[in-house]
């Protein structure tokens, strides 16, 4: 007796379906942001306060559609300096963090001086970066990249060192090497803190690059809310274009690390 397949589906239903999932999945964001700009807009008619305090929604995605070229421009600087200081964070700290997860007496000598470091007010530090680098591009990097770095660097090393020690013992048991088993093992082990930490770390370097224009800088959406004065309007137009920058930064983050390891999200849900 033969066995009827199974109908497959076909290509409309298949592209239906995967604008559902896309859908579904945009709408909770979306729904959050609306219910933030109603919360503005019925907090500022509730209370009365002057426009040139807080200014309502209105006015300001007035200010964004009356000057996109303005505020593009400085926030075109901003994600440049961001994301320059960010990298080399990234790419630095990574390599710190495998250095102590690989030698424990290095770990034990530089991890108190790691998190002594971490409660350091970085701002603080910009008038003397102002000073020993000038008033371009490099201090403001620098500063990122001092508010990326331990975060990183410490998931980094607390990935790599909580590896199962059975996937270890079962690695060495294979005759693996050393190296194999950090590539094979070890650095799978440790990608959901590794991801954890480059998504704590984002953010921190649009606050580093912000701060640092705000201090001493020529161009940047710091800038901006330096110069708005007495118009708050700029000023919040500068923070929500900020906002959504950051938002978009995050959401391309998360999808490239679900896509490189489709199992982190699974494991750090």
């Amino acid at each position: 007796m033969n066995r009827r397949m199974p109908p497959m589906p076909s290509l409309a239903s298949a592209v239906t379906a995967r604008l559902w999932m896309v859908v579904a999945g945009a709408c909770p964001p979306v729904l959050g942001v609306a219910g933030l700009v109603a919360v503005w807009w019925a907090a500022v008619e509730v209370s009365g306060v002057a426009d040139y305090v807080v200014p309502p929604p209105f006015a300001v995605a007035a200010v964004i559609r009356d000057q996109p070229g303005y505020l593009f421009h400085h926030a075109s600087v901003t994600l440049t300096t961001a994301m320059a200081g960010y990298t080399i964070a990234a790419v630095t700290a990574i390599m710190l963090g495998t250095v102590l997860a690989m030698s424990r007496p290095l770990a034990r000598a530089l991890t108190p001086t790691l998190l002594v470091l971490s409660v350091l007010p970085k701002p603080a530090l910009v008038p003397v970066l102002i000073i020993a680098l000038g008033f371009g591009a490099g201090p403001k990097i620098v500063l990122v990249w001092l508010m990326c770095f331990l975060p990183i660097a410490l998931a980094t090393a607390t990935g790599l060192t909580a590896t199962p020690a059975d996937l270890v013992e079962l690695a060495r048991s294979l005759t693996a090497s050393r190296w194999q088993t950090f590539v094979k093992v070890r650095l799978p082990a440790a990608l959901p803190h590794l991801y954890s930490g480059l998504r704590i770390a984002l953010p921190l370097a649009l606050i580093g690059a912000i701060v640092s224009e705000l201090f001493g800088g020529l161009a940047g959406l710091g800038v901006v809310i330096q110069h708005a004065g007495t118009r708050a309007d700029m000023a919040f137009a500068a923070i929500a274009v900020l906002a959504a920058m950051s938002t978009a930064m995050y959401g391309l983050l998360t999808a490239a690390c679900a896509r490189a390891a489709p199992w982190v999200p699974h494991t750090t849900a």
